[in-house]
């Protein structure tokens, strides 16, 4: 028996060729460059990949939460250290064996009455000079006390007194800053330090000398403490017969400008008013009379 086929007629399939490393066209031309197809949207690839990025972001976002507030908080302190510590900081501070007792008395910000005359002191200028404070008789005087290696109180506390002296301009207001590193505020370090005010040295006198002299005069005169890299940020103001009349903060604007107010009351008074002489000693009944006294820290 035989078939026929009466369809359509047959179609010869080439063989496939096996499979090669470097298939190359017929034509020999380079192999077209085959890239992956685009990922869509809505399969699992991408919804993984999204879930990753968005993981990624979420868990930076909360370490930043986390890092803010700390790095803001050392920040901070770091500030406050700088600023309100760094005169504790330059120079070792020598805790003052003296009792509570023995502490000076804080100066009021306005007496009512004139105080006791300031006892007369010897130190050193800025020049390498002596400086005897009977020179400043007759004459208004502000007394403060730094040290140089202080990089922010003292800085701002001196350019108060720059200013001070800038806006009343009056020949007879002088401004007395004692030292309270004086190993290592020499005559010549004294000197660069005023120049960075550009201070009138008839006017300001940056004195050094032995620190128990300077902290005597400190503490009984000024009324202030001082201790070698610690001190007080007041300035105090002295009559035309050396009489202390108070005393403000120098940090502080409001207080500056009372301080101000203070100075120009004080230089309108009368300049002929007789001083008050401090009482001498009483010796005892057979002591031999006393010497002529000596200001404090002068050579004897």
């Amino acid at each position: 028996m035989s078939f026929s086929w009466s369809g359509p007629p047959s179609r010869r399939c080439s063989p496939i060729p096996p499979p090669t490393d470097n298939p190359v066209p017929p034509s020999g031309a380079p192999m077209p460059r085959v890239t992956a197809p685009a990922m869509s949207p809505h399969s699992a690839a991408a919804r993984c990949h999204v879930a990753r990025s968005t993981s990624g972001r979420v868990a930076s976002r909360r370490w930043l939460l986390v890092a803010a507030p700390v790095v803001r908080t050392v920040g901070m302190a770091l500030v406050v250290v700088l600023l309100f510590g760094g005169c504790r900081e330059q120079r070792p501070s020598v805790v003052s064996t003296k009792p509570a007792s023995e502490a000076p008395t804080p100066v009021p910000a306005k007496l009512d009455e004139p105080g006791v005359r300031a006892t007369d002191f010897v130190l050193t200028d800025q020049s390498g000079e002596a400086f005897d404070s009977r020179s400043l008789a007759g004459k208004v005087w502000v007394g403060s006390v730094f040290f140089a290696n202080c990089p922010g109180p003292c800085f701002r506390e001196n350019q108060a007194l720059a200013d001070i002296l800038r806006e009343i301009d009056a020949p007879d207001l002088v401004v007395v800053s004692l030292t309270c590193d004086p190993d290592n505020d020499t005559p010549e370090v004294l000197r660069r330090y005023a120049d960075r005010f550009d201070a009138d040295l008839s006017r300001w006198k940056f004195l050094t000398g032995d620190m128990a002299t300077i902290k005597t005069i400190a503490n009984e005169s000024f009324r202030l403490p001082a201790e070698v890299g610690v001190h007080s940020e007041r300035g105090v103001v002295f009559d035309r017969q050396g009489r202390l009349r108070g005393g403000f903060h120098l940090l502080q604007a409001d207080r500056v400008d009372l301080l101000k107010k203070l100075i120009r009351e004080v230089l309108d008074e009368p300049a002929d008013e007789p001083a008050d002489e401090p009482l001498p000693a009483t010796p005892a009944a057979d002591a031999p009379s006393a010497a002529p006294s000596t200001p404090v820290g002068a050579d004897r």
